[in-house]
């Protein structure tokens, strides 16, 4: 299994140095970390929609175009000088080895918490002599909001500063919708946008206390919304009957009943 492993990676990493080679595609020699940006992000979502989707072949499929992205990136950085793929996956390997002491050394543990909380004090440690020696570091700045806040959360509880329980988080929840409540009368444009984000900040304290990821909550939720709405279409287009014209009432009847068909 191992050298089937090795054999197929390398043979992954060879076809790429071809591909960006004197004789390779015109398209791949192209390209540059940057114009690879967006294709590193599409390739990460597309993992998880298989994924949540429990399609297995279509998983194994983006997972491989997720790491296509990686070994180009590696490449293009080899043909720098800067380091390569090997340098990448070494990292990455003693990276774990360092961190999972329970494992690899000597070091006893009572259960995940403890590993959790070792593993924050060796990253501690790792950040001697960086520039951001912030708990709060290494959260990634271009990640989706909500994904940020939930990390910042669970970084900053790991050194004690939180709620303890997510009734307690709920409560904040409800403070916050009062707060902007109360700039709805008003045209504080910032104010609202104020407390709007402390709302959702507060909101991705309570799914991490709930043992949910923020994200993956409204990432479905929007897909309900859209599996509803395209319900609504389709039951009006069958009726004869034009969206852009149908009064409130009726839209909301079909909204009730797509919820109780589809869930």
């Amino acid at each position: 299994m191992t050298h089937s492993v090795h054999s197929s990676f390398a043979r992954l990493v060879e076809i790429m140095a071809t591909l960006r080679g004197p004789t390779g595609c015109p398209w791949d020699r192209e390209q540059t970390p940057d114009t690879l940006k967006p294709y590193l992000v599409e390739e990460t979502y597309e993992v998880i929609e298989a994924l949540e989707a429990k399609d297995v072949h279509a998983f194994k499929e983006e997972l491989g175009d997720l790491l296509l992205q990686i070994v180009f990136h590696a490449q293009l950085m080899a043909e720098a000088g800067v380091f390569t793929i090997d340098d990448v996956a070494q990292a990455i390997a003693d990276k774990l080895v360092r961190r999972h002491p329970h494992v690899f050394a000597d070091v006893k543990v009572k259960d995940a918490e403890e590993v959790v909380q070792n593993w924050a004090k060796i990253k501690a440690q790792e950040k001697v002599g960086k520039a951001d020696r912030s708990v709060l570091a290494g959260v990634p700045h271009g990640a989706p909001a909500l994904i940020q806040t939930q990390r910042l959360g669970e970084k900053a509880a790991r050194v004690g500063f939180d709620w303890t329980s997510a009734p307690e988080v709920f409560k904040k929840v409800e403070e916050e919708i009062q707060e902007l409540a109360a700039t709805l009368s008003t045209s504080e444009t910032e104010r609202q946008e104020h407390e709007l984000g402390d709302l959702l900040f507060a909101l991705t304290s309570l799914a991490r206390h709930l043992n949910l990821d923020a994200e993956t909550a409204l990432r479905k939720a929007g897909k309900r919304f859209s599996n509803r709405f395209r319900y609504i279409e389709q039951q009006l287009e069958q009726n004869g009957e034009d969206i852009h014209h149908t009064p409130p009432a009726r839209l909301e009847a079909l909204w009730d009943e797509a919820k109780r068909t589809l869930g």
